[in-house]
């Protein structure tokens, strides 16, 4: 495996030092988008244990996809830390590539979608203290780093990345999109706060974050739209990258639908009740555009599928964009009573199950053949 990542001289001196260089080259080509494949396993943790039918042991498989997510985070974090001290010329150079410098925003939403599920299923594991405790440490690390990746990548992208109309893609949104999973899932800590002043602040610094990522993704949405209409479809590989866009979406249905649960013991009134009546009225008109969208790129990935798409490390794009529409349905289950919407919810979630399971399967097939982790050609 070593000779297809490291690509030696052939050397007697390059022959000798081998062994000692076979460690470290591996994490050389390891980018940031591998964060994705830790929001998708977390969100089947945080969608399942929301969803309004509960099966027997369904808690259960929360919990391990739970404490699955959180190892291969400590993991994760192990190796980019790795990346940055041994190959810091490649993790510079990731940030001027304006095809991977958008995927920091992942690491935000990792940390974010980790935490949140220590607060919703890992509490029967290690105690409702310690998961708020942790929820806390990841919730205010994953939101700074969310909002500074937010005015970052796109400054970079004025001022460094050489990008045009026709390279606007879904991968565009990251960034953006990362203080919207704040805004979801900062709500699960309101309450664990003191009454009055601390619960509203963070009430409304979430709101403000729900605010800062719609305004954007509303930016950057007729750019990736209009791209596709001018210039056709995005090529093969990168065809799944069509379901980023669910994640504003969905997550921006959950964030008003998470608010409104706890605005009743943060905000007075008449807020709190106008902040229920807002997750409806903007909750099902979105919803709905998120099926319609859903609708469409499904059609492109069948289509993509029967040209020959082979996997790639973007099919983790099926993964956590679809968890948050199972959310947000689950959220307007709630909120309206209609069974529908709980329907819906349950539908979505057995994609978001199938996704990961053929995502996981090829990642960790690549991950063993070493070719995930090789060069790019």
């Amino acid at each position: 495996m070593a000779t297809t990542l490291v690509h030696p001289r052939t050397t007697p001196h390059t022959a000798r030092t081998s062994p000692r260089t076979h460690k470290v080259p591996a994490l050389r080509h390891l980018g940031p988008n591998w964060y994705a494949s830790i929001m998708g396993t977390a969100i089947i943790a945080n969608a399942g244990a929301s969803l309004p039918y509960q099966l027997p042991g369904q808690r259960v498989a929360c919990q391990v996809f739970w404490a699955l997510s959180l190892a291969a985070l400590l993991v994760l974090l192990t190796a980019r830390a790795g990346h940055w001290l041994h190959h810091r010329d490649q993790a510079r150079s990731h940030l001027l590539d304006p095809a991977v410098a958008p995927f920091y925003g992942c690491l935000s939403m990792a940390l974010l979608a980790v935490g949140g599920g220590t607060v919703i299923v890992g509490k029967d594991l290690i105690g409702e203290r310690a998961a708020v405790a942790v929820d806390t440490v990841l919730f205010t690390t994953g939101t700074a780093v969310g909002l500074l990746m937010a005015v970052v990548v796109p400054y970079l992208m004025v001022v460094r990345h050489k990008v045009e109309a026709s390279q606007a893609t879904p991968v565009w949104l990251l960034p953006v999109v990362a203080p919207m999973v704040s805004a979801a899932l900062g709500p699960l800590l309101v309450p664990h706060l003191p009454a009055g002043q601390p619960r509203e602040a963070l009430l409304l610094a979430c709101y403000a974050m729900f605010g800062v990522s719609l305004l954007a993704t509303l930016l950057m949405l007729p750019l990736v739209f209009g791209r596709l209409i001018v210039s056709g479809p995005l090529p093969l590989a990168l065809t799944p990258a069509l379901f980023l866009v669910l994640g504003p979406l969905g997550q921006s249905t959950t964030a008003v639908n998470q608010l409104a649960d706890v605005a009743q013991g943060a905000i007075a009134a008449p807020y709190a009740g106008a902040l229920g009546a807002f997750a409806v009225v903007y909750g099902v008109p979105v919803m709905g555009f998120a099926l319609l969208w859903l609708a469409l790129a499904a059609a492109m990935l069948v289509r993509a599928a029967r040209a020959g798409m082979g996997f790639a490390m973007t099919w983790w794009a099926l993964t956590f964009p679809v968890g948050t529409c199972v959310t947000g349905a689950a959220g307007l289950a709630r909120h309206t009573g209609l069974t529908a919407y709980s329907w819906l919810a349950a539908a979505l979630f057995l994609a978001l199950v199938t996704a990961w399971v053929l995502a996981a399967g090829h990642t960790l097939r690549g991950l063993f053949d070493g070719r995930l982790l090789a060069a790019p050609r």
